[in-house]
């Protein structure tokens, strides 16, 4: 595995890259940096910290770049830590600045107080999800409404025992893009494929949650095990082991229309409420 030196970083908080609007899909990595911005020194840990799990998606920014490529898709990434704050966290939520991460007390988040987290909140996460809102406007306006997946990875051992998935698929309601996809996967007999795991995938506030489930748009969250794209060359086998059936999800005509679905994480009154103000 590559390793990270406890490093501040300067850029702004979203990496754009660029791809045609026109394609029908936009790539997200909400957890692509294990970086800090200027100001935020090292939260009080050590160096090794940031090359774990608890930083960043170890990989999932260089499946993410591949697939973008191999696609020919835009793709937007984070620049900087989820130990600062997620970007994969609704605004309100009480982990959108965790205090603890795996076990580990993270000393500069552990006193934090409302006013530090909307400092971050505006700084760092609103950048992002504007960002998302701004290409998806583009895209609608260029072509087809555009699916949406979002790119992570997981960690092969949790709290002592080992994950069996090398793949997982997490979606809540609207199964456009995760059906196809799992069935997909199915063919493949030496590939352990998770359905909703090792996550559940209905999650009120989340980029899948807000830029998706509330605009109508198809859309799935896609885990690698960490292990096995740690290292750039198998991040870009992973990707072109996942354009195929990535791409036979995205010819289905239902996966580029608007169509609401309903969530499991959020009543029928507070979809509508949300989608009224979107619209």
């Amino acid at each position: 595995m590559r390793q990270f030196a406890t490093k501040t970083m300067s850029e702004a908080p979203v990496t754009s890259i660029e791809g045609d609007l026109g394609c029908g899909v936009l790539l997200l990595c909400d957890h692509a940096c294990p970086g800090l911005p200027q100001g935020y020194g090292d939260l009080g840990l050590s160096p090794d910290h940031f090359t774990r799990h608890i930083a960043y998606d170890i990989g999932a920014a260089d499946l993410t770049r591949r697939l973008a490529a191999l696609l020919g898709a835009p793709a937007l990434m984070t620049t900087y830590s989820r130990l600062l704050i997620d970007p994969n966290r609704g605004a309100d939520d009480p982990t959108l600045v965790m205090r603890i991460s795996d076990r580990a007390i993270i000393p500069g988040n552990a006193r934090i107080d409302e006013a530090e987290i909307e400092v971050r909140r505006r700084r760092f996460w609103q950048p992002y999800r504007d960002a998302i809102d701004a290409k998806i406007d583009a895209m609608l306006r260029t072509g087809p409404p555009p699916a949406l997946v979002s790119i992570h990875s997981f960690t092969p051992i949790w709290r002592g025992r080992s994950r069996p998935w090398h793949i997982g698929v997490l979606w809540d309601c609207d199964d456009r893009l995760a059906r196809p996809f799992l069935e997909a996967l199915a063919l493949e007999p030496d590939l352990v494929a998770g359905d909703n795991e090792p996550y559940d995938g209905a999650l009120q506030g989340d980029t899948m949650f807000d830029h998706g489930t509330v605009r109508g748009l198809a859309h799935m969250l896609v885990e690698v095990r960490q292990d096995l794209i740690a290292e750039k060359a198998d991040a870009e086998s992973w990707a072109a082991r996942l354009e195929g059936p990535l791409r036979l999800s995205l010819e289905r005509p239902d996966a580029h229309v608007i169509k609401h679905y309903p969530s499991r994480a959020a009543s029928a009154a507070e979809l509508r409420s949300l989608r009224e103000i979107r619209s």
